[in-house]
């Protein structure tokens, strides 16, 4: 049997993979029937409350890695190892950029300040938390040589959330408010993790003293802020060029590759200038479908909501299958092979920390964002719980990092390296399981489907939307009744109500000015001027 099985794995190409030209077409073959099959199961499981495309994918992922370790007789056990370049250059930006078109920019940016609070503030005390706790914990254990900046990036690893699976997840439909919060927060968790983690890489933290935190905070607010500009100067510039050469009265094809290219080039250039890359493609993202998607035609603007969600869609399939086959990775393992209590506790204690610094900000931030916010539009107990349980997810963010920090060409040779690799994959693979599996019966216990009130779609929506999920509004609270009535408005009394208490003379205002000095620049709804063959607005909708 062992003969037929060596056989078979020689025929696949399987023992020689990442040694020939032919392995590399034998795992393409294998990565695309993958990937099928995870759409297919993924349709056949649409109503089920327990499982995900992302969990079946990672399922499907772990099976095809053991029967390759076993055709192989336990010598390989992946069809691709887990790169860096590979995950941040061609995976993430597509589902990050996608993420930021299809956001119903209204609803988010009413929630902006709950979600830059739990994005930036949030993510800062889960890092120190998990940061101090890995200095106490990891010390006593004796699991290898590690220092002061590898325990701060144990906390910056630990702190990404999983903005994909967070998509998977929760439905837009039936929980606006905890969807929009969480998947926020999760974008702005996962650019403030980056930018921690690079931030850390660069200084010299054995000699600490207050000038170096001076210029650590100092660093991370400026890569923060600079790479949202970078992401609203590229949209904008994308909107400028449409609306001014317009592609489209020749060619519909070149305004959809200037919009695809445009998105790439600024979220490289960002990665070229050590910003956020994550940020930038978001902010991108969120910009062009305010300027340049209302530029092109009308048959462009179906083109590119389609395009971009199958491409976000297709790289998020991938990376829980690619997450899956790399998971048993062999060399990974064979270092904390001989003491195995060792690593399950460690990974137990990672867990753990997770669990604490998530609560210790979640809970506290929402009393804040609470106060004195009308009763209907504060962030209940429940609600909060499931935001709290929802963000516990660690994914591919999370082992790109570590894999950064503890490998070299996606290989260690180090034990104490071995134990932050092998625990890493522990916590992603148990929290996208386990928590990501609970996630839906929580809300359904929590918020049962009696109890909340679906928005009814928008009969014609002229901002871009996703086929799947993204025609109902990211509406501020999910209790709220299903027709939004008038309501007089409170005056604002401080600085910090008018930034933090949905106001419609906020929205007012920045309509003003983006009547007056942005749309008639840089083109948006109604804003386009009429020629032969241009795009005509059709409808004027409202609720932006």
């Amino acid at each position: 049997m062992a003969v037929d099985l060596s056989s078979l794995a020689m025929k696949l190409g399987i023992s020689q993979l990442g040694t020939s030209d032919h392995a590399s077409v034998v795992s393409i073959n294998i990565f695309v029937a993958l990937i099928c099959a995870c759409i297919v199961i993924g349709h056949l499981l649409e109503e089920n409350r327990w499982m995900n495309e992302s969990i079946t994918s990672l399922i499907i992922g772990l099976c095809t890695g053991a029967v390759i370790r076993l055709l192989t007789q336990g010598k390989n056990s992946h069809i691709m190892v887990f790169s860096e370049d590979l995950f941040f250059i061609y995976v993430l930006p597509p589902i990050i950029f996608n993420a930021g078109f299809q956001v119903k920019k209204k609803q988010f940016f009413r929630n902006f300040m709950t979600i830059m609070l739990f994005g930036a503030v949030g993510t800062l005390i889960s890092f120190v938390i998990i940061s101090l706790g890995a200095i106490e914990f990891f010390r006593k254990m004796n699991i290898g040589e590690l220092d002061i900046g590898d325990y701060l990036a144990i906390g910056a690893i630990f702190s990404a959330t999983d903005s994909v699976c967070t998509l998977q997840v929760l439905n837009q439909d039936e929980t606006p408010l905890l969807y929009s919060l969480v998947f926020g927060e999760g974008v702005v968790n996962d650019a403030t993790s980056v930018v921690l983690f690079n931030a850390i890489q660069k200084f010299d933290l054995v000699h600490v003293d207050f000038t170096v935190v001076l210029q650590f905070v100092a660093n991370f607010f400026y890569l923060f802020l600079a790479s949202t500009l970078l992401g609203a100067v590229a949209g904008l510039l994308s909107a400028y060029i449409i609306k001014q050469l317009y592609f489209g009265r020749h060619s519909t094809d070149r305004e959809v590759a200037l919009m695809i290219l445009m998105a790439y080039l600024s979220y490289m250039l960002a990665e070229l200038l050590d910003f956020s890359g994550i940020l930038t493609v978001f902010f991108c993202g969120i910009v062009m479908s305010h300027y340049t998607w209302h530029n092109v035609t009308e048959s462009s603007r179906v083109t590119t909501k389609h395009a971009f969600a199958t491409l976000s869609f297709i790289a998020e399939i991938f990376l829980f299958l690619y997450v899956g086959t790399d998971a048993l990775d062999i060399e990974k393992w064979k270092f904390v092979s001989d003491s195995p209590g060792k690593s399950i506790g460690v990974s137990s204690i990672l867990l753990g920390l997770v669990l604490v610094g998530r609560a210790a900000f979640i809970f506290p931030l929402c009393l804040i964002s609470n106060f004195k916010k009308p009763q209907n539009q504060k962030i209940s107990f429940k609600q909060q719980v499931i935001i709290w349980w929802a963000g516990l997810m660690r994914g591919a963010v999370s082992i790109a990092l570590a894999y950064n920090k503890f490998t070299k060409s996606g290989h260690t040779q180090q034990r104490g390296n071995a134990f932050m690799i092998t625990s890493t994959i522990t916590v992603v693979l148990f929290s996208t399981m386990v928590f990501g599996f609970m996630t839906k019966p929580l809300i359904y216990f929590l918020l049962p489907p009696s109890s909340k009130h679906l928005t009814r779609s928008l009969s014609i929506s002229s901002e871009p939307s996703s086929p799947k999920s993204f025609l109902v509004q990211l509406l501020d609270n999910g209790q709220g009744s299903e027709v939004e009535t008038v309501q007089p408005v409170p005056r604002p009394t401080s600085l910090r109500m008018l930034l933090t208490v949905p106001s419609r003379s906020v929205h007012h205002y920045w309509r003003k000015f983006d009547d007056a000095f942005m749309r008639p620049m840089f083109g948006g709804r109604g804003f386009v001027p009429f020629v032969p063959g241009s795009p005509v607005e059709r409808t004027v909708n409202a609720w932006e």
